[in-house]
């Protein structure tokens, strides 16, 4: 049984694993070899020795803060977002009212809007879970409403001439085939979450390891620097294993296949 495991995972990311290893390992010559000067781009152990230095700040104070924006932006997009494309699909008028906002939202740059969001709620957690909630409410909008408007036409006359209504239509036929996308569009949310997050304390925070980056780079600080930029891309790929598991848990349950 081990070796079965073990064999499936060697063929699954065994290539992803030694590209890893080869990239560290070449990037830890360039950097000992001074090929490229250390304040530019430190090693990779110099990096891990910063990380472990700095780690009463970073683990301490900074992820948490980071985190926290990260799961507030991300529930209030979720709620909102499930609730606004499964209205958009129930009534017409109001999908081809909000569908062009929602485009028209996305083409403008989150680095104009943050200063906005902190003339409005100050330099407080709710400017950056604004930034948050801008990010990743669009996936979730998309995600939601393709899948409902692709999803239970083949039952949907049947059950008319059944009796049924509109919302137990969109409970039996049209919800569970929607699972598929609306979890597509939570994926993507949750990596936008921690970008919206990272964007918001680099303009305007006092914590988080957007700031704490911010601050090490403008002090040429450059190993510490990268030791905030890897936590946020762990914080992102925990987060979206976290909603890879949480999918395959409820499509199994559901006998659902992608």
């Amino acid at each position: 049984m081990r070796r079965t495991y073990l064999r499936t995972f060697l063929r699954e990311y065994g290539p992803f694993a030694l590209l890893v290893l080869l990239s560290l390992a070449a990037w830890e010559c360039a950097a000992r070899l001074k090929l490229v000067p250390a304040f530019i781009l430190p090693a990779p152990t110099a990096i891990w020795k910063a990380m472990l230095e700095q780690r009463l700040l970073l683990f301490g104070e900074h992820l948490p803060a980071t985190l926290q924006e990260v799961l507030l932006g991300f529930v209030l997009s979720v709620c909102c977002g499930v609730l606004l494309g499964t209205g958009m699909h129930m009534f017409s008028p109001l999908e081809k009212a909000l569908y062009p906002l929602l485009v028209i939202s996305q083409t403008i740059p989150l680095i104009a809007l943050s200063p906005i969001f902190i003339m409005w709620f100050g330099y407080t957690l709710w400017s950056k879970v604004a930034v948050v909630f801008l990010t990743a409410f669009f996936p979730v909008v998309i995600g939601t409403y393709d899948g409902l408007h692709k999803s239970g036409a083949v039952y949907k006359e049947l059950l008319l001439t059944l009796g049924a209504n509109r919302w137990q239509i969109l409970r039996k036929t049209q919800i569970p085939p929607a699972l598929p996308s609306l979890f597509s569009g939570l994926k993507l949310s949750i990596v936008y979450c921690v970008i919206g997050a990272t964007i918001g304390e680099w303009l305007g925070g006092s914590r988080g390891l957007g700031y704490f980056s911010r601050r090490m780079a403008g002090n040429l600080q450059s190993a510490e620097m990268f030791a905030a930029v890897f936590l946020l891309s762990a914080l992102g790929i925990v987060l979206f294993l976290s909603i890879k598991l949480l999918e395959y848990i409820i499509l199994q349950k559901r006998g659902i296949h992608r």
